[in-house]
């Protein structure tokens, strides 16, 4: 009889935090526990549907917070983050790839192609790791995510409205 695999630090945050998403109406974009010098950071990204509020992350945080001190499932201390994803989110699992489907994203590539590093486009294509992207021009470029350093949305700041134009030139 095969002996159970030990469940790692992200996965029993990720389940202890299951009903809690649940009930808030919230998905989990990403989980990490990372070391950065030397302090450990527990991280949820959280969405929803409808626009995530500061509201829905605090709830998230003191009910979730509340659940990891009960397990006490993480032996070293850590700090726990709540946020959202993000405009420019990381695509780092398959769902995110189907869910982002058609969407403009940027694919940061770990080794240049012709002298170049970042592509963006709209994502095509996503299957067995590798991502297509549909560049301008109706280039298609494809690639596997091993070779990305980072796959994120793109959002073009250039094309934000951060007011209105009704009053110009009255």
């Amino acid at each position: 009889m095969a002996a159970k695999k030990k469940e790692t630090t992200t996965e029993v945050a990720a389940r202890l935090a299951r009903p809690v998403l649940e009930e808030l109406g919230l998905t989990l974009w990403d989980l990490r526990f990372e070391k950065e010098g030397s302090l450990w950071y527990l991280r949820y990204f959280i969405d929803k549907e409808e626009g995530l509020t500061i509201q829905d992350c605090e709830a998230f945080s003191r009910a979730v917070d509340a659940l990891l001190d009960e397990a006490d499932p993480i032996p070293q201390s850590y700090t726990l983050e709540v946020s959202s994803p993000g405009i420019e989110r990381e695509l780092t699992r398959d769902w995110h790839f189907d869910a982002c489907m058609g969407m403009e994203i940027t694919v940061r590539l770990i080794r240049p192609v012709d002298g170049v590093r970042e592509f963006t486009g709209t994502l095509a294509g996503y299957e067995d790791g590798k991502v297509t992207l549909l560049l301008p021009g109706e280039t298609e470029m494809t690639c596997s995510t091993e070779e990305a350093a980072s796959i994120r949305l793109y959002n073009d700041y250039s094309t934000e409205s951060f007011g209105t134009d009704d009053d110009e030139g009255e």
